[in-house]
């Protein structure tokens, strides 16, 4: 007779948003699971805002060792949990939550994803660099923080509006050792020739608008400048073609996708992430 298992009990991780059915994440982290051999359920959960603490006292009761936060709860989720780690005090906005001891501590990994790719996919260590950032929304504030913490010199900041760009920029000058400046994006952005990355932090090029094309002028692309997209769908992207036939290096926005979801998976497991393993799902859904 065999003996039966320990527990049937399976750890709950999963996605708090609004809407929520389309996030991929879940794919990535229950293929890492399974490698692993963790009894572990990553769950798609739509919360409307006016419910998000009832999601949260829900999260608690439910022992769950964390959440991911996408929009619109990102910073609604804040004034909800315990403490903070000092890279999401800094940024204001939380997409992981990790339980422990009972605390709720809010973290933020999407710009660490991209950080992680930018090194490991990328080969690239942006220190002493210049960064352009297309855009200033929230992927564009994460990214530029942590690029900002691992000593970038120069960032550029390029934006339709001020409004949103300025604040961005203060922050990058008053807490962080890099020069940062806003240009306003009122038509075809000329890439300065010093700059080292070109970073497209905005939805532009999304899926089912695949045709369409962050304002840049691709004369001003150049061979040596490496040349990022945030969009995992679809991962090359028309923006990402273009940069390439100009001879310039690329890195897709699955890099940071799966970057931030390893480095989640880390926080809640203490398991070390098969990276592989998430990239392969995810391309299987994203046709990468």
């Amino acid at each position: 007779m065999s003996s039966a298992p320990t527990s049937y009990l399976a750890e709950l991780v999963g996605v708090f948003g609004y809407p929520v059915a389309e996030n991929p994440t879940g794919v990535m982290q229950e293929a890492a699971f399974a490698a692993c051999g963790l009894n572990w359920r990553y769950l798609n959960i739509e919360v409307r805002p006016a419910d998000l603490p009832a999601a949260v006292a829900g999260l608690r009761a439910f022992n769950m060792a964390g959440i991911n936060l996408t929009i619109p709860h990102k910073v609604a989720i804040i004034p909800l949990l315990d403490e903070l780690s000092p890279d999401a005090a800094l940024m204001g906005a939380v997409n992981t939550v990790v339980r422990s001891g009972g605390k709720l501590t809010g973290h933020n990994t999407d710009g660490k994803g991209f950080l992680r790719s930018l090194r490991e996919d990328a080969g690239f260590e942006p220190a002493g660099q210049h960064v352009v950032f297309l855009g200033a929304g929230g992927a564009a504030r994460a990214m530029s923080v942590e690029v900002a913490l691992a000593g970038a010199e120069r960032i550029t900041i390029v934006n339709r509006t001020e409004a949103r760009a300025l604040p961005l920029v203060a922050l990058l000058n008053e807490h962080t050792d890099c020069r940062a400046a806003y240009v306003p994006w009122n038509g075809p952005y000329a890439v300065p020739g010093d700059a080292a990355v070109l970073v497209n932090a905005t939805s532009i090029g999304l899926f089912p608008d695949v045709d369409a094309m962050p304002a840049v002028e691709l004369d001003s692309i150049r061979p040596r400048l490496l040349v990022c997209d945030v969009i995992p769908n679809p991962p090359r992207t028309a923006f990402l073609q273009a940069a390439a036939a100009r001879g310039a290096r690329t890195l897709d926005g699955l890099g940071m996708l799966v970057g931030q979801g390893a480095i989640a998976f880390r926080m809640w497991t203490g398991v070390e992430p098969p990276i592989d393993v998430m990239r392969r799902a995810l391309e299987e859904v994203f046709g990468g």
